[in-house]
This record gives structure tokens, sequence and C-alpha cells, in this order.
């Protein structure tokens, strides 16, 4: 069984990546590039699923919605 998981990517001003999954609360990530943070989140989400049907949590269902904001500056 696969499911699919939002993965946000947000560039640091100090350089790198931070990566997180807004359906799994907590389970964030970073790396040097695009590519290394998506890596890591995916390493992250897997361990956090594990731990998830460890414990015999349910598995959450992503319910995220993206929008845009146009604001005037």
């Amino acid at each position: 069984m696969s499911q699919s998981f939002t993965i946000i990517l947000e560039a640091e001003p100090e350089g790198g990546f931070h990566a997180y999954c807004p359906a799994l609360k907590g389970c964030r990530s970073e790396g040097q590039s695009e590519e290394e943070a998506m890596t890591n989140i995916q390493e992250a989400v897997e361990l956090y699923l594990e731990s998830l049907r460890a414990h015999g949590d349910p598995i959450p269902r992503e319910d995220v919605r993206v929008r845009s904001l146009a604001v005037a500056l």
C-alpha cells in the first residue's frame, strides 16, 4: 500500500532548505540542497510512519489545502 504526503520546502536565509510534512505534525528535516532535504524528509516520514505503526496509532490522512494570497505592497 502506498500513500502520498505533501512536503513543503523552504529556502533558509543562511542557506540550505527546511522540509516538513504538514500531515505528520512535527515531522521535519533539512538539507544543504533541495535534493538532500527531500532525501532527509523521506527518511523522516518513513521513520515517523514506522513509529506510528509500532505504537498501533493510525496513519493520518492528508488534508492539506494550498492557496495563494495576493497582498498589496
